[in-house]
């Protein structure tokens, strides 16, 4: 059998383990998950040892397409890579060890950066305040709409749509009826961009807001 075509099962060998954890430091508590989703026998897994695994999944990263084998240009939230810095600089125990529920005279290191996060981010946008709560792409889409709601609620009148264009990542669509809007899409022009023509055409007094991405899904910045 040649090891480097033979499969993670191939090179399975009773007994062998492919990690090492640290002692419990908690009480061990075994009862939270309900009997009847527990299973009756163990799953069949390999059993390798680390440098094994590590090479398994690492032979499984180079089949996709990815920040380390070239670029990737769609303005998709798909595969936006900070720079190796940056992921070095989480991986610090002061970030990674951190807890929700730690004393906040334990944590002023990560309080202050991200109290001069929100102060630069309100100079670059030009608002009185920010938020850094919304944790994805999708979330940060969820938490503008719903403050575009509660502006023209705020207003008398929350409107009905919000319009997008056709080359709209997937979420904003869901973003928009979950905040409780009706999605309108126009077409792009033959550049991929928005057209600013179509655009107007579809603004009247039912609109709240118009949704783009910047770059779009196409890896193009609207400029106009």
């Amino acid at each position: 059998m040649n090891k480097y075509s033979a499969s993670i099962f191939e090179l399975s060998k009773k007994g062998r383990k492919g990690y090492t954890l640290p002692s419990l430091d908690v009480p061990a508590i075994n009862n939270l998950i309900p009997k009847k989703f527990l299973r009756v026998e163990p799953p069949s897994l390999p059993e390798v040892g680390e440098g094994t695994a590590v090479r398994h999944f690492v032979n499984l990263s180079t089949k996709n397409h990815h920040v380390d084998k070239g670029f990737y240009p769609l303005g998709s939230c798909t595969m936006k890579y900070n720079p190796k810095i940056n992921e070095k600089t989480c991986r610090l125990s002061g970030f990674s060890e951190i807890h929700p529920f730690q004393p906040s005279a334990t944590a002023q290191g990560a309080i202050r950066l991200m109290r001069e996060l929100g102060r630069d981010l309100c100079e670059i946008v030009g608002l009185p305040a920010i938020t850094l709560q919304p944790a994805a792409g999708a979330h940060g889409e969820l938490t503008a709409l719903l403050m575009i709601r509660a502006y023209h609620q705020h207003n008398g009148n929350p409107r009905k749509k919000v319009i997008i264009p056709d080359s709209a990542h997937g979420t904003n669509p869901a973003s928009i009826i979950a905040a409780g809007y009706d999605p309108v899409q126009i077409q792009s022009d033959s550049y991929g961009l928005v057209d600013p023509k179509t655009l107007e055409d579809t603004l009247d007094e039912e609109t709240a807001a118009f949704m783009i991405t910047n770059p779009n899904t196409l890896g193009i910045f609207n400029v106009e």
